[in-house]
């Protein structure tokens, strides 16, 4: 982890990087394989890096959020990670998870099938991870220390990435537009990545359409689809047949979807170019550490503008909505759906944000307060001393405390209008819920209209779960269980939570 100049938007920024690469490098292995990674930090920052997604079975202390798992790597200081690969396939990703590092500190990480069993789908000719991005012309730790010391919003981004660039639809960008060159004819395997801090991003490539055949490294049933909707964190792989023919040019391209309502978003586009070979010419030269970027793009007739592909509205819910319901696990023989039937655990968490007084009314939130995230009345306050699985180990007291609520404090209409002030505060605790081993366990996540509603991106570590409900409103317990799938729900490691609605997961405690 290290320091490096770039140039984006006109200006020349110093970022942290790994090995010297924005992105960093992509990480191919295979289900079954051991996994390791010396990290040395030459940074003057703190950092650790996450395995998104890898399940860390017995290795939760491999898994990487400061504080947490473990404490941070010291600037000049290093940590060896050690897990396994077992029973994953598919697209997943790693990032540094200390503060806003994971800006610029961020890489794919390709899981291959065994030889013995392959894809669930034809072998494609080529594979093309995708990685989404945010990019701030300023230092994003700076960004997130100016929101912490005042209380309000953290800036927006100044661009979305496609591979670490904006595209030529940004200044100084055309350039460094980043290209994928294919073949007339040829089915690749498109893995994209949402590396986005705060962003939850559409995705579409002009003219061609999409098949999702995995999600979070969990194979699907194939759908067919022009646009893509991934949450931070997210990721989806699509079959892509290049169809067209001739020199011609599409944009590939990405923005954000806003569900906020009021909320300042970004409201930029980024883009990269597919650009098809022409008839008789030599192959391009491709990098084998990076697929699919090519310094000297390939040779094409005289270059027309590429089409552009018809993104949703940055507020169309119901462009989101339809891709999300339109995903469900295969269900295979060979790739099984295990949903818990019943649960042991029934948890309801309401999500969403709330603010905390300040002296004099002197921060930058509503009222001169401070901007908070809630989760049943409890905003989250990281340990100082120790990570919370090295005093779970231990048995080191006054680190955290157990007893986190199953449910809110108090049952309101949680996606009304006009929600009582009294409700907008939380306490900030460092509070844990603990599972016995093997428990069954469903969480109704509940999104909540306080300050306002928006669609909120929740990641479990150390585990997949399957998401077998979700709706608009509140969640009814009397009503919505019925409509549950329980046959072919989709497992994912992230799910969006709509916009004044809900969520239900399902997942069995199996990873102490």
């Amino acid at each position: 982890i290290e320091s490096k100049s770039v140039t984006r938007l006109c200006g020349t920024h110093d970022i942290i990087t790994v090995n010297g690469q924005f992105p960093g490098p992509t990480l191919y292995v295979t289900n079954g394989d051991t996994l390791i990674v010396k990290v040395i930090n030459n940074a003057k920052y703190n950092a650790t890096i996450h395995w998104h997604g890898v399940r860390q079975m017995l290795t939760g202390w491999a898994d990487g959020p400061e504080y947490i798992t473990q404490c941070p790597i010291r600037p000049g200081g290093s940590y060896t990670y050690r897990f396994n690969i077992v029973g994953q396939e598919g697209t997943l990703w790693w990032h540094a998870h200390s503060s806003w590092l994971r800006a610029t500190v961020y890489g794919a990480l390709i899981i291959s099938p065994s030889q013995k069993y392959g894809y669930p789908f034809p072998k494609p000719a080529q594979e093309i991870p995708i990685l989404l991005g945010e990019w701030w012309n300023s230092n994003p730790i700076d960004v997130v220390n100016e929101a912490a010391r005042t209380g309000a919003t953290p800036n927006i981004s100044d661009a979305f990435t496609i591979n670490g660039q904006p595209g030529d639809l940004y200044p100084c960008s055309s350039s460094d537009t980043f290209r994928v060159a294919v073949k007339t004819g040829e089915t690749n395997l498109v893995r994209v990545i949402n590396a986005a801090l705060n962003t939850n991003l559409f995705f579409s490539i002009a003219s061609h359409d999409m098949t999702v055949v995995g999600v979070d490294a969990s194979y699907t049933k194939p759908y067919e689809t022009n646009v893509l909707m991934l949450g931070p964190g997210q990721t989806t792989d699509v079959i892509v047949t290049f169809n067209m023919s001739g020199a011609q040019r599409y944009y590939i391209a990405a923005r954000a979807y806003a569900s906020g309502q009021g909320a300042p978003f970004d409201n930029t586009t980024a883009t990269a170019i597919v650009e098809y070979e022409r008839v008789g010419s030599s192959s391009c030269s491709l990098y084998p550490y990076f697929p699919f970027f090519n310094d000297t793009h390939c040779a094409t007739e005289l270059e027309t503008a590429p089409a552009m592909p018809n993104l949703p509205l940055y507020n169309d819910t119901q462009s989101a909505t339809k891709f999300a319901e339109g995903i469900r696990s295969l269900a295979s023989s060979d790739h099984p759906v295990r949903v818990p039937q019943m649960v042991d655990e029934n948890l309801f968490y309401t999500v969403g944000l709330g603010v905390i007084n300040c002296p004099g009314n002197s921060c930058g939130g509503p009222n001169g307060t401070r901007f908070t995230a809630s989760v049943n009345n409890h905003s989250f306050v990281l340990p100082s001393s120790s990570s919370i699985l090295e005093a779970h180990h231990f048995g080191i007291a006054g680190v955290y405390e157990a007893g986190f609520p199953d449910t809110p404090p108090v049952q309101f209409n949680y996606t009304g209008q006009n929600i009582s002030r009294s409700l907008w505060s939380p306490m900030r605790t460092t509070t844990v819920k603990l599972l016995k081993y093997n428990t069954a366990v469903q969480i109704i996540l509940q999104g909540t209209n306080i300050l306002t509603g928006e669609s909120h991106p929740i990641h479990i570590h150390g585990y997949d779960f399957y998401i077998v409900g979700s709706g608009f409103g509140n969640y009814n317990a009397a009503t919505d269980p019925a409509k549950f799938n329980l046959f072919d729900p989709p497992m994912r490691n992230t799910v969006n939570v709509p916009v004044n609605g809900w969520a239900a997961i399902r997942f069995v405690a199996d990873n102490p």
